[in-house]
């Protein structure tokens, strides 16, 4: 009983707290408010400690959404995590992970903002652990020292800033813009946002992180710390203006939406296929972001967080269904058993492929209109579209997988659709998935984009769609069979699966040999050479002339003898010489 109750008052309390972050964010945008409260902790001479917040319209909205997903992510908890003796504690991690991601939103000062940032580090790590086996084990370690990474270069923006007298950035945006200091400083805050939200070469952690439960993952790959990345660039887009990495930033958030792409055909693991689905949608964010455009990055940041929750929380339902088998080929035909959870999980997939007029639509068409309005060179323009093709090709092989093929179960399962818990959580973000997309395009935009195209560059998505949906279930039912034999050949197939090697590489390659080195370099210089020639080394002098000088104070007859024959020679010898 006293579980129910801590999840009802969490649902409760976290709603209550988004619907009015949401009256208050239509105050602000009516009235174009920003209140920016700054609380003095402690003055000593001219050092002041201070805690600021900064409420305006987009830390109130992204509040919103963040709340509102997390409230219902716990109501959902209290059925999935029903036979978990330790209910408590995961409700408290998780409340503990929406308050980390709440001051990474509100911060104007890197302090607290490195604070929220390593807050969100840290409870993804318990999180991750959290089903406590090897495989979890290994799998927080990635995610932690992967964020770890980004929080030093976070430590290290903090240190440059001291060049301006406070961390208050939001105050020297304008001014760090004409500076040649700001490039240090972006550079800094892109490679910290690229490890957070696992752009290329950070990427392997983001489905390893998948060993957590399924409430966690509906929250962490929605609006929370997967996007953290992606909220601080849009916070220093002033800073991000004809710099050279943000060439680099674009061909690589570009590659990482590609390959997440092409990885998510080859994995049977549904909630690693949902999970390579985000990373390939962060890609898109950051890339739109790299071109100067952080309203449509929000703008999809905040429509991507609802399908991508319902996505995973329909998942959730499947797995918790099938006894935990996560295995796609082992399942099939379910829509005849479950079929409202079936109804939201197509209705996610749709708005993640941007089909119209769901969410996903109004985000991902604007983003992609405008590239194609944008003056780019071509290789960017194809690898756009084919990460658009290739978002509906894994999204229809993953439905033929799970709703159209025949029932491949092993064994008998009790499939049924009344845990009306779990589906009541389910219908609020199948509400906001079919209406956030319309509702924001109002709200974020004062004056709507105009875009003039030709016909069919303007008909390019529904092509590229069209072809990637036909390819889907083709090769779902493998009915193509020259292109089955070239996807399934097992060089292609270990490169591409693999996500490119990179687990192996970040795993082996970085992670092993850098742990390896500073063990190396503990054992040879912390407990070696310094230790030698510091305490060991005066430890081992001292105790030397204590045993000396104890050896010499025996009352030993041989030793006063032998010095008395000793001062009688040099006497004798004095003597002579005079």
């Amino acid at each position: 009983m006293k579980n129910i109750s801590i999840c009802f008052i969490s649902f409760f309390f976290l709603f209550l707290l988004s619907l009015l972050n949401f009256f208050s964010m239509l105050y602000f945008i009516m009235n174009n408010l920003v209140i920016f409260l700054e609380w003095e902790i402690i003055s000593l001479n001219s050092v002041s400690v201070v805690m600021s917040i900064l409420l305006d319209w987009m830390s109130l909205l992204f509040m919103m959404f963040v709340l509102l997903i997390s409230s219902v992510v716990i109501y959902y908890s209290k059925s999935y995590m029903d036979s978990e003796k330790n209910l408590n504690r995961f409700i408290i991690l998780v409340l503990l992970f929406v308050f980390s991601m709440i001051l990474l939103i509100i911060s104007p000062n890197i302090i607290s903002i490195l604070l929220g940032w390593d807050g969100l580090g840290l409870v993804s790590y318990c999180l991750v652990i959290y089903y406590q086996n090897f495989k979890s084990y290994n799998a927080g370690m990635l995610t932690a020292l992967s964020n770890r990474i980004g929080d030093v270069f976070i430590l290290m923006v903090i240190s440059w800033m001291l060049n301006y007298g406070s961390w208050n950035y939001v105050f020297y945006l304008m001014f760090m813009k004409n500076d040649l200091e700001m490039m240090v400083i972006s550079s800094l805050i892109i490679i910290a946002s690229m490890t957070k939200s696992a752009q290329i070469p950070f990427s392997s952690w983001l489905p390893a992180a998948m060993a957590a439960p399924t409430p966690v993952s509906a929250l962490v790959h929605s609006s929370t710390l997967v996007t953290a990345g992606v909220y601080l660039l849009i916070r220093f887009n002033l800073l991000l203006i004809d710099m050279l990495f943000l060439k680099i930033l674009l061909l690589l958030s570009g590659l990482t939406m590609f390959m997440a792409g092409i990885s998510a055909n080859y994995e049977f693991d549904l909630k690693k296929i949902i999970a390579l689905s985000t990373l390939s949608q962060l890609g898109l964010m950051m890339s739109i972001l790299s071109m100067g455009m952080p309203d449509l990055a929000f703008f999809h940041l905040l429509t991507h967080a609802m399908f991508k929750a319902l996505l995973f929380m329909c998942a959730g339902v499947i797995i918790h269904m099938m006894n935990d088998i996560q295995d796609i080929r082992l399942m099939g035909g379910i829509s005849n058993y479950i079929p409202l959870t079936s109804l939201c999980m197509n209705i996610s997939n749709l708005a993640l492929c941007g089909i119209p007029f769901l969410a996903g639509f109004y985000s991902k068409d604007l983003i992609l209109e405008m590239v194609s309005l944008s003056n780019l060179n071509l290789l960017i323009y194809y690898v756009y579209y084919l990460s658009t093709g290739l978002t509906m090709f894994y999204t229809f092989r993953m439905i033929m997988y799970l709703m159209v093929n025949d029932f491949n179960l092993m064994n008998i399962y009790n499939l049924y659709d009344e845990d009306y818990t779990m589906l009541k959580s389910m219908l609020v973000l199948l509400f906001m998935s079919i209406t956030s997309g319309s509702m924001l395009s109002w709200i974020i935009f004062m004056n709507p984009y105009m875009i003039y195209l030709p016909f069919n560059m303007k008909m390019m998505v529904i092509y590229v769609s069209l072809l990637g949906g036909i390819m889907g279930y083709l090769v779902s039912n493998m009915m193509i069979y020259s292109v089955n034999k070239f996807m399934l050949s097992y060089k292609m197939s270990s490169f591409l699966c693999l996500m490119w090697f990179m687990p192996n590489l970040s795993t082996y390659g970085l992670s092993y040999y850098f742990l390896k080195l500073s063990q190396n370099l503990l054992k040879n210089i912390d407990m070696g050479w310094s230790e030698l020639y510091s305490g060991q080394g005066m430890y081992e002098i001292l105790k030397n002339y204590s045993v000396f000088y104890n050896f010499y104070q025996m009352n030993n007859f041989k030793i006063y003898l032998f010095s008395f024959v000793m001062w009688m020679m040099i006497f004798l010898f004095m003597l002579l010489l005079i």
